[in-house]
């Protein structure tokens, strides 16, 4: 049994300084007096990733993106490494840094986030070619793509979410950007078609060229080593001064593949995320469930089940084991100015024992989706473009089973700004009664 002066002197490390280290190490100074650092070497203090592309498209400073003051570390007593990781000794509770240095504790935290994953493609360590996440892609990206009319056309290879970033950065800058979309419609492994045609026309109506059903085959350079074109596996040859790679993160572990850690696609926990080593940890996009959750994928790179990690591991070392429990899936992004929600399970292609309903306002840029189980007729999920829902009522109806008759009734209380939706919501409860009188 620790004494309290060798509880409080317990050194908690945590390897990552983004939205999962960041909580743990807030909520641990709350809950205890133990000694914290935070070791990153991406930044030196925290900031808000999704700020990112506002960085660069003008609306900010990169200073603006970070949410806490510098003197806010020290006061709190949170000890800030700026270094890189390369080697965890889990025999002797020690972390070999970059330059040389050790540091040893007593708990560890592992919150190393995603990296960009690429593919082995011809020509892709071409200049110019660049995958968008950290701090450090931005700068990247400021040299690749600067502020001037060098840079005049870039391919984007992959929808998605940084996809989409990525164009309207680029758009911003009057570059001509054309995105290749693997899928017959835009994000057609996440989306229902009527959703991605929907999304679609809208980005084409923003001058971002879209090309279905294709892929890249190789990167071609000129003889400085700058990129100059890309080939699709549609043999087309496309002219460019930019390709931007948006095909998915990955988790960021490769320098614990010989630290004794059980790894899969990321760092294995279970359910009070913990790794098969005593006192380590990991949280975030790093994590993955050795059980998977009802309804939710192993590894989730996702701003807020990082933070409930991040709360929930502070929970675990500094009071008692504390499950993970992220409660109903949730996500929300921007397609320019078309806001997206989507709540619980929603299938780009509905499975045998899930049924759709689909709304679209007139105006082609506001659509509401609703899953529900075709025997049950309890409702699954809903995804939502241009409209705000309420988030807390929305979890609670899925939460609680809600009959599929119960949520078309009382879908105007999901008003989120009852201001400017009560006719649309109105209009969308009519047209899911009349697709629902067929069950």
């Amino acid at each position: 049994m620790l004494s309290p002066t060798q509880i409080k002197m317990r050194h908690i490390v945590i390897i990552g300084n983004g939205i999962s280290g960041i909580t743990a190490a807030r909520h641990l100074r709350k809950l205890s007096d133990y000694r914290i650092t935070v070791i990153s070497s991406e930044s030196e203090y925290f900031f808000s990733r999704t700020a990112l592309m506002y960085v660069y498209m003008g609306h900010m400073t990169f200073e603006h993106t970070q949410p806490y003051e510098n003197w806010f570390w020290e006061k709190n007593k949170i000890d800030l490494i700026n270094g890189r990781v390369t080697t965890l000794i889990h025999t002797e509770k020690q972390l070999v840094i970059s330059d040389g240095s050790t540091i040893n504790y007593d708990d560890l935290i592992i919150a190393t986030g995603s990296k960009p994953a690429f593919y082995n493609w011809p020509g892709i360590d071409t200049k110019g070619v660049q995958g968008f996440y950290s701090k450090q892609d931005l700068e990247l990206l400021e040299t690749n793509a600067p502020n001037n009319k060098r840079c005049k056309r870039a391919i984007i290879v992959g929808g998605g979410l940084i996809g989409i970033e990525l164009a309207e950065m680029l758009h911003s800058r009057k570059i001509e950007v054309t995105i290749l979309v693997r899928e017959e419609v835009y994000w057609g492994n996440i989306l229902t078609k009527n959703e991605g045609e929907l999304l679609g026309k809208h980005i084409s109506s923003k001058g971002i060229e879209l090309r279905f059903n294709t892929n890249l085959k190789d990167i071609n350079a000129d003889t400085n080593g700058n990129v100059t074109s890309i080939t699709t596996t549609k043999g087309e040859r496309l002219s460019c001064d930019f390709v931007g790679l948006s095909t998915g993160v990955i988790p960021n572990i490769d320098f614990l593949k010989s630290s004794g850690l059980e790894l899969d696609s990321g760092v294995l926990v279970d359910d009070c995320l913990q790794t098969n080593i005593p006192n380590v940890y990991a949280i975030g996009d790093c994590a993955q469930q050795r059980v998977s959750l009802p309804n939710r994928k192993s590894v989730e790179a996702v701003w807020y089940t990082g933070r409930i990690m991040g709360e929930t591991v502070a929970k675990t070392i500094a009071q008692e084991k504390t499950p993970y429990q992220p409660g109903v899936w949730f996500n929300s992004a921007k397609f320019f100015d078309i806001e997206y929600q989507t709540y619980g399970k929603v299938s780009a292609i509905c499975s045998d024992f899930e049924q759709q309903l689909y709304w679209e306002d007139a105006s082609g840029k506001k659509s509401i989706t609703l899953a529900f189980h075709k025997e049950s007729h309890v409702l699954m999920g809903m995804t939502s473009l241009g409209v705000r829902l309420s988030h807390s009522l929305l979890d609670q109806w899925i939460s609680q089973e809600k009959d599929i008759t119960f949520v078309i009734d009382n879908l105007p209380k999901l008003n989120f700004d009852p201001e400017f939706y009560p006719k649309v919501l109105k209009r969308a409860v009519s047209k899911f009664k009349e697709q629902l009188l067929p069950i």
